[in-house]
């Protein structure tokens, strides 16, 4: 069985003095490609230091919302020049909005959309975060797509209603489902598990944040995706080979994901 990744922030410092031993766990889960998110451009150099070392990784490039305000005249152009340096780059991300204790909704739009545009024209898909922010980021989707074209991504650890979910997919989103979906109270997530497609479906840690039942309150690693997707396979009444041999396929599809090194 393989699983893939979709969401992971190793270069944060809580992996410094272990990751290849965490390596080691996620290879041993069956973990065979993993996607590097990036929350500022300015991580773009080590992230990519890091997949010298690990050729399963691919990564992204952008500004995370809770960092708008550290978006300059110049970070378009960092964030173009660097998704255009290395065939790695996989997606722009994340970006998007998080309205939770925001006061600069306006300005969050703003970076997104110029994200968004860049994404459309690199013919790259996106990594969203979205918090407390999904009709706003469901009506700059729409203007997106109306004034530059489609724009192709993924709606990453959700947390959205059904009917917000819906509005996604619509849109042509994926919907990738982290450790939260493995908590107790977690009913409208669950519920959103439950509905999404097959061909839509993505997994991940979003480690080392969230980690699932049973790691709660743990550091959160990539290996214990596997407990995301067992929790999923059981909301969904599927076996767990199958919802795993699918999501890996549909990462491999929106990320246009090389064959990967560990032989899957």
């Amino acid at each position: 069985m393989q699983l893939v990744d979709t969401h992971v922030h190793l270069n944060f410092d809580v992996f410094d003095a272990d990751l290849d031993a965490v390596r080691e766990r996620w290879r041993e889960a069956g973990i065979v490609q993993l996607v590097h998110s990036c929350v500022q451009p300015d991580e773009f150099d080590e992230i990519r230091a890091i997949a010298d070392r690990i050729p399963e990784l691919s990564f992204a490039v952008g500004l995370h919302p809770l960092d708008a305000n550290r978006w300059t005249a110049n970070s378009l152009t960092q964030i173009r020049n660097c998704a255009q340096s290395d065939g790695r780059v996989v997606a722009i991300g994340e970006l998007g909005l998080d309205f939770f204790k925001a006061d600069n909704q306006d300005h969050q739009r703003q970076v997104c959309r110029q994200q968004l545009e860049l994404a459309v024209e690199l013919g790259l898909p996106v990594i969203i975060h979205c918090r407390d922010a999904a009709a706003a980021m469901r009506d700059l989707l729409l203007e997106v797509q109306q004034t530059c074209g489609p724009v192709r991504g993924v709606m990453h650890c959700w947390s959205g209603t059904p009917t917000e979910t819906q509005w996604f997919l619509d849109l042509g989103f994926y919907i990738s489902f982290s450790g939260i979906v493995t908590f107790k109270n977690a009913h409208a997530i669950k519920a959103s598990a439950q509905g999404v497609p097959s061909d839509r479906l993505l997994v991940e840690t979003d480690c080392p944040f969230l980690a699932p039942v049973p790691r709660r309150g743990k550091r959160n690693e990539p290996s214990n995706v596997y407990y995301v997707a067992a929790a999923l396979a059981e909301l969904r009444e599927v076996d767990l080979r199958d919802l795993a041999a699918t999501t890996t396929a549909n990462a491999r599809h929106l990320f246009r994901l090389p064959a990967s090194p560990l032989g899957a």
